[in-house]
């Protein structure tokens, strides 16, 4: 056992995440027997003085399996339907599991919308951590019954990263049918071998890994992408197999079980998680080399003279991505002039601000305080 698992094990504040293939079985309705098993360790882990967060996907899938329905559907009001339907047995499911132990669950759905919004951020932070002080279980989806294809999460591996930033999480577990992250596809590659431990955010695991199954919006990369989205508060995550037995409580003894994925840089502020983990951006600013570097290399905060074109409508106090010549995102922040203004300035330096348009309120375009890497 490596030093490392061995204090992840020991660490007071878990999420834990289940996909839809492993709580339904394939898609042929709710397993509960093994779900009995991980709430088992669950409980055994709060019982230990372990804060659990569990996130759960499957309302769709046993919503389908209810509504007698083969394939999963392409129409966002029958994908809703399904939810509405589904998450009644799911959170039954869990609430009787755990009521076996004494032990109180409560449903929280979320969207993006809730996270999106600054006070409806907190309002959900605080939340999640009186349940947690309550010696309450939170269970966590998203609410597919409204939520829209616009401002939806990409998958519940991003909600469980986003939960782990909610409540500042040691260590995020996302159990999948898959061993864990491999250095090519198994299913083609015989000698494909597991990734032990790696660093979250690696360009090299995303690169390998593939998309998502029948029944959920995920895959392997989606939890690749999740880790890095956890690593900002300092969270490790660890992926594994949830058909392993005993998978949670050979963790908590430190065992190397799938694959150990660790942060690589030093935890962000509270305020910086919630900007990064804006799904919608509203604008885009394009920026040259030397801004891209000035932001990377020495945080300061994006100047008007560093931005060669702007995309987008917004408004000042919105959120926007920046992006470098190649267009890949490399931060989000905070903008300080609407996209009029921001058009009018770009490529300026900052003291010319005033004579192009009047008026100044911020020397920058973004602060860095209103800024982070992405």
């Amino acid at each position: 056992m490596t030093s490392s698992r061995q204090q992840l094990g020991a660490s007071r504040n878990w999420v834990v995440k289940v996909g839809s293939s492993l709580v339904t079985n394939d898609g042929r309705g709710l397993d509960h027997e093994r779900m009995r098993h991980w709430v088992t360790q669950m409980a055994a882990l709060r019982q230990s003085g372990v804060d659990v967060t569990l996130v759960s996907s499957g309302a769709v899938a046993e919503g389908m399996q209810r509504l007698s329905w083969q394939r999963r559907p392409h129409e966002l009001y029958k994908l809703q339907a399904a939810a509405a339907v589904g998450q009644m047995g799911l959170v039954h499911a869990y609430e009787a599991e755990f009521q076996r132990f004494r032990m109180h669950t409560a449903q929280v759905l979320l969207t993006q919308d809730d996270l999106s919004d600054r006070r409806r951020y907190l309002n959900a932070r605080i939340t999640l951590r009186t349940l947690l002080g309550l010696g309450v279980i939170p269970v966590v989806n998203e609410n597919d019954t409204v939520a829209t294809d616009g401002f939806r999460f990409s998958d519940n591996d991003t909600l469980a990263a986003l939960v782990a930033n909610l409540v500042e999480a040691d260590l995020l577990v996302v159990l999948t049918d898959q061993q864990g992250v491999f250095d090519s596809d198994p299913r083609h590659d015989p000698d494909a071998r597991l990734v032990r431990e790696a660093n979250a955010g690696d360009p090299f695991l995303e690169a390998r890994c593939g998309g998502g199954g029948a029944l959920g919006r995920g895959g392997m990369l989606s939890k690749v992408q999740a880790a890095a989205r956890a690593a900002r508060s300092g969270a490790a995550t660890i992926i594994a197999s949830g058909r392993e037995p005993e998978v949670l409580s050979r963790i908590a003894a430190g065992e190397e079980l799938g694959t150990l994925l660790l942060p690589a840089r030093e935890p962000v502020a509270a305020r910086k998680q919630w900007l990064a983990s804006q799904a919608q951006p509203l604008g885009r600013l394009w920026l040259d080399q030397g801004a891209v570097r000035v932001l990377q290399e020495s945080g300061r905060s994006l100047l008007p003279v560093g931005v060669s074109r702007v995309d987008g409508v917004f408004r000042r106090g919105e959120i926007v991505s920046c992006l470098d010549p190649e267009g890949r995102e490399i931060a989000r922040g905070i903008v300080n002039y609407d996209e009029h203004e921001s058009d009018r300035i770009r490529g300026q330096a900052s003291d010319r601000i005033e004579s192009i348009l009047g008026y100044v309120d911020e020397p920058e375009l973004i602060h860095r305080d209103n800024l982070v890497l992405i």
